[in-house]
């Protein structure tokens, strides 16, 4: 048995993923968010700038960023560079 410890919430639980089962519907609805967001409107400038309108935080953001397959994801988008939002972005946790 491995415990993880959520990042969104910082409680410790026993299963797979990122977040704990309690934390997994937000984190779904806020990625969804963020996916039709980059969608409709590319990465802009800033992580910011995505935060404000979208209402996620820039930590969630700066971890969206690094989940496994978004790169797929923003492949699929074309002309998209995630390493100047990562590099010009990334906050220490």
């Amino acid at each position: 048995m491995e415990f993880n410890k959520c990042s969104r919430c910082g409680s410790f639980y026993v299963s797979q993923g990122n977040v704990c089962p309690k934390c997994q519907s937000k984190d779904t609805l806020e990625f969804s968010t963020f996916k039709t967001y980059i969608k409709e409107n590319g990465f802009g400038e800033n992580i910011e700038e995505i935060s404000g309108a979208t209402g996620i935080s820039v930590k969630n953001i700066n971890r969206f960023l690094g989940y496994e397959g978004f790169e797929n994801f923003a492949d699929k988008l074309g002309n998209i560079n995630t390493n100047k939002i990562l590099k010009s972005n990334k906050i220490d946790l």
